[in-house]
């Protein structure tokens, strides 16, 4: 069997599958001392996300830690489903595909470190961020050109609209305002 082209990887996407920490922040957890946990997540990272749901398409996360930030952010940005807590990111990953009805080759996964690598290597297109570990590196058919939380995701959603034709069409109310 023939591998399919990066083009025709790209084609087959309709969702993304994020990872949070690392990915969608910059790795950081900051424990306050009354027990609250801080994320900080970058605007171009939801702007991105925006125009990927203009052009149809999904998102999803599957992370392995919980938290009601994100939570919040997910349902601000409109992804869905949200799998906090998730040790095994690949049965995570197969969980998705039920919820969703789609195949894997349909998803494009976005990830930074070892637990993410079993996804990287059965998506249909897999993605790593600039800081990412070198096996999920590796792993990826594109490492994007910033670290996660810095607009990794905005990276790698504008890099897969341009394969897929859609980033002229998507921004176009932008750009002839």
């Amino acid at each position: 069997m023939q591998t399919p082209k990066l083009s025709e990887r790209a084609r087959a996407i309709e969702l993304l599958l994020l990872d949070v920490d690392g990915v969608l922040t910059d790795a950081s957890v900051v424990y306050l001392d009354d027990g609250r946990e801080l994320k900080r997540f970058h605007v171009r990272d939801g702007s991105g996300l925006k125009l990927w749901h203009t052009a149809g398409k999904r998102s999803a996360i599957v992370s392995g830690r919980s938290s009601n930030t994100v939570d919040r952010r997910a349902a601000e940005l409109g992804i869905s489903p949200v799998l906090q807590g998730r040790d095994d990111k690949l049965l995570a990953f197969e969980e998705v595909l039920t919820l969703t009805g789609l195949k894997p080759e349909q998803l494009c996964a976005i990830g930074d470190d070892l637990p993410d690598v079993p996804v990287l290597r059965r998506c249909g297109l897999a993605v790593a961020v600039a800081d990412a570990c070198r096996e999920a590196r590796d792993a990826a058919h594109y490492v994007t050109a910033v670290p996660g939380g810095r607009g990794a995701v905005r990276d790698a959603i504008e890099w897969l609209l341009k394969l897929q034709g859609l980033w002229d069409d998507v921004t176009a109310r932008y750009i002839t305002s």
